[in-house]
């Protein structure tokens, strides 16, 4: 089996557009939570949610795109940009031998919903540009076309845990031989008006409408997620390939773990049986195990149902060596950027790995009983961090676990 490394991350996120920006508020414990201001939320229920601030596609596209483009698209491309950017892995590899694996959750339901309400209100046809726009295939494809990407490419499409299955399945096509580098991760841009009513008719966002309180994972008064958005994407390289041409490598990626629930389609299995062998698989794949130098970027969303089942996964799964990890969930911060949630954490994995910095869990004040374990909260800090583990779970019973270890420690 090959080896696979990360060489190459962007960010596009509710608390920075830049890789760098977006490590340092996390490290910094900023919260990208706030005020709604795409649309009127006067008369909504819920009013917060974590949008990307000052972000400029005309950094990544001609004007003259732009109306071609659905917003989740356009962060798809800012950060596979700055991934290809960080990796200069352009013009080292063949074409056939690169691959795109970016996917999302909802896809372009901006588009979807601006060309819905046009027609309901008289016009006689929408934007020729309109399909295209709205499939959840096109970050894949309009970044494989902008970097000449003739390899493997695929959107993956598994709700919350997109770019986290969308990284283990380019990693395991890297590892089988099928292409040299692939670029993973996902993308969303779904804070709207209907999907703010729909996941607040399914009650799973929060009725917490002060931004700083809104999004508390693990903590006894959570009471649902915060809507986020925005992209992740990393650059995956085979070890030899990325060590010939002296490439920077952030970390290796050694183990993924795919299962379902087959329980609820949206509700988690209270005895977390699906997530614990995720993250056991991914584990066993690695060949490590929980110790004082691992960190796990929780999924950690803020809901009840999640935080209590994932707790009881992390001691299912780790046993005594639970109580040695340090935990945080990211999503404290950026919201549930969906689609895009488990790229950006891998990426916070890693930057714990290259830093020995584990950020914290912000909002957390109160602990709940049930969730136990070491939630990093409130402040970032210093570890060894050895080994680094993301785990995702999707609407439909979806869990995914990756394992990410240091470099300097191969």
């Amino acid at each position: 089996m090959r080896r696979v490394v990360v060489t190459g991350m962007g960010a596009v996120t509710p608390v920075g557009n830049h890789l760098e920006e977006y490590w340092n508020s996390l490290v910094e414990g900023v919260c990208g939570v706030d005020f709604i201001t795409r649309f009127d939320v006067s008369d909504k229920k819920v009013k917060v949610a974590a949008e990307v601030k000052n972000f400029d596609p005309l950094e990544y596209f001609e004007k003259s795109e732009l109306r071609k483009n659905d917003l989740f698209v356009q962060y798809a491309v800012a950060a596979a940009t700055q991934a290809m950017n960080d990796s200069k892995l352009a013009g080292t590899v063949e074409p056939e031998r690169l691959g795109v694996y970016i996917g999302s959750g909802i896809g372009g339901i901006l588009t979807t919903t601006e060309s819905s309400d046009k027609l309901c209100q008289g016009a006689k046809r929408v934007s020729p540009f309109m399909v295209p726009m709205m499939i959840s295939n096109m970050a894949s494809g309009t970044v494989s076309i902008r970097f000449e990407a003739k390899g493997p490419t695929l959107p993956i499409v598994t709700a919350c845990a997109t770019s986290s299955h969308a990284i283990g399945e380019a990693y395991r096509a890297i590892r089988h031989g099928y292409a040299d580098a692939i670029l993973a991760g996902g993308s969303e841009a779904a804070v709207c008006n209907l999907t703010l009513a729909g996941f607040t008719s399914c009650m799973a966002l929060t009725a917490n409408n002060d931004p700083k309180t809104a999004c508390r994972p693990f903590d006894k008064n959570r009471d649902g997620f915060v809507m986020g958005e925005g992209a992740g994407v990393v650059v995956l390289e085979e070890y030899e390939h990325a060590v010939a041409r002296g490439a920077k490598i952030y970390g290796e990626v050694c183990g993924y773990g795919n299962t379902s629930d087959a329980y609820h389609v949206t509700a988690p299995d209270p005895e977390a049986g699906g997530i614990t062998r995720a993250i056991r698989l991914a584990m066993e794949e690695a060949g490590v195990q929980a110790d004082e130098h691992t960190y796990v970027n929780a999924h950690g969303t803020s809901t009840q149902l999640n935080d209590k089942s994932e707790t009881l996964a992390f001691h299912q799964a780790f046993g005594e060596a639970a109580e040695k990890v340090a935990i945080s969930s990211t999503k404290s911060m950026t919201g549930h950027m969906l689609g895009a949630a488990g790229a950006v954490e891998a990426i916070a994995c890693l930057k714990a790995l290259e830093t020995g910095i584990v950020p914290p869990t912000v909002g957390l004040q109160e602990a709940d009983p049930d969730c136990d374990l070491d939630y990093t909260p409130g402040t970032a800090k210093r570890m060894d961090v050895k080994t680094a583990l993301s785990t995702s779970l999707g609407f439909g019973g979806h869990n995914a676990c990756l394992v990410f270890r240091k470099w300097e420690e191969m």
